[in-house]
This record gives C-alpha cells, structure tokens and sequence, in this order.
C-alpha cells in the first residue's frame, strides 16, 4: 500500500514537472537544456528524459541541445496562435474538461484553445469526440483512453489540418451530443459570436444547434472583438470559460439568458 502511494506520488510529480516544461517551451518557442533544468530544478539528465517521451507524444519537438515547439502545423498563422497567451489557453482548457464526465459526447471545432483541450480531454476516457479538427482527433484517440473520435470529412485544410465545407456542416447533423464546446474568433452584445470565415461560422452553428450545451472558450483578446461572420447570439451560451470577466454589457447577457460566466484557475 506504501508502496502504491510511493509510485503514485512519483508519477504526479513527474507529470507536473513535465506539464511545465511543455508551457515553457511553448511560451518561449525554444529553450535549451540547460534552461529548462535550472527552472525545474532538475537535472539535465532528467530533463532530457522527460524530452524524449514528450517528443514521442508530439508536446513538443526535441532539438539538439534543448526543445521547440511541434511542427504539428507548419509555420503558418495557426502555429503562432498556439504559442499566443499559452498560459491563459490551457488554463481555460483545462478548467473546460471538469465540466465532461465519462460516457458524454461532445463536439469540438479547430482552434488554438481547443487544441489544449484536446490535450485535457485525453487524460480521460469513455468519451464519444466528434471534430473537424486531425490534430484534435489524433490527441484524443490514445487506446487506452477508450474514446470514440470522429473526425468530419470535407476539404482539408493543411494549414491548420481542419476540414471544412458544406459536407463538414452537413455530416454534423448525423450526431447528438452534450456539449458543443467552441473556440470563436470574437464576441461583442451586437453580434454574439463571430468567426473569420463563412466556412467556420456555419460549422461553429451546426455544432451548436445540435448539442444540449454551449461552452465557449475565450480569452481576454475575444472580447468586444470583431469578426466578419454571426454564428449565434450570447443568449446561447450554456458557460464561457476565460481567463478575466469580459465587459459589463456582455456578463449582464450571458447571464441574463441563464449562462454562466466562470474564470479558469
């Protein structure tokens, strides 16, 4: 029993120290060895360890001398947005997770922030994951996890290995689930939620449509935005999940309409 709780204890400090590094690399692109032992108080050879079973897991990518963020996207806009308010993203990402239980189904669209919490959601299992998004299905479909994942077909978008297109949206209605969770380009009172592209809106609002709840994710950098396409009014939303209270007139709708508005840890 000592014994048990020895390992157990073992492995939860090696996943914190691994958790954090991974933020590192990704909030500062490359760091090297050195660096990343003197802010995790381990050695290099222990940090050389942990960067070779998360380069296994794609977290991130081993380099000579240190670690960079994956490639998993190119070099394009996409890569930059993962490396953009990374603590505020995972922080609401994993905040999102609490929220499902075993055996629910969800939808999840493409973006920056439900990429993390594609990464959260693989910690659990049971769960049923429908997504336009490869990388989002690839992080969810370990096989011990025991998830369902199934990745909606269409034109495929290499830059962010999106699918998108009227047979996307058209497939979404094949499904129920119980949550939609959502990563949105902006939301202000007049619009609600935006997105950049007519392709994504019209997924983002098929999803919706089609689950009990509404949780979106969002960072400060969303609010009283602009987007140049509607996918819902604010009075849909079942929860938001960001890292500070957006304004005055969008908490009063939200929760007028019975959302909830509830800040990541």
């Amino acid at each position: 029993m000592i014994q048990s709780i020895i390992i157990r204890s073992l492995h939860l400090k090696v996943s914190k120290r691994q958790a954090k590094l991974v933020e590192i690399v990704r909030k500062n692109e490359k760091v090297s060895v050195e660096d990343l032992a003197a802010s995790l108080d381990a050695s290099r050879e222990t940090i050389r360890r942990d960067l070779t079973e998360l380069g296994k897991t794609g977290k991130i990518q081993k380099v000579h001398g240190g670690a960079t963020m994956p490639k998993v996207f190119g070099e394009g806009s996409f890569q930059e947005r993962l490396s953009m308010n990374v603590g505020a993203k995972v922080a609401i990402a994993r905040k999102a997770a609490e929220f499902v239980q075993p055996h629910e189904t969800l939808f999840i669209n493409t973006g920056s922030t439900t990429y993390y919490l594609a990464e959260a959601l693989a910690q659990k299992s049971s769960l049923t994951i429908v997504t336009n998004s490869a990388e989002n299905a690839r992080l969810v479909s370990s096989p011990k996890s025991g998830n369902h994942t199934f990745l909606l077909g269409g034109e495929y978008i290499a830059g962010n290995r999106q699918t998108l297109g009227s047979m996307v949206t058209a497939q979404v209605g094949a499904f129920r689930a119980h949550h939609c969770v959502l990563t949105i380009g902006a939301l202000d009172c007049q619009s609600g939620l935006m997105e950049f592209g007519p392709e994504e809106a019209e997924l983002a609002t098929a999803m919706a449509d089609q689950a009990e709840a509404l949780t979106v994710l969002a960072d400060r950098s969303k609010f009283n935005a602009l987007a140049s396409f509607r996918v819902c009014p604010l009075g849909r939303i079942t929860r938001l999940i960001c890292d500070t209270l957006p304004s005055r007139d969008i908490t009063d709708e939200i929760r007028d309409h019975g959302g909830k508005i509830i800040l990541a840890d």
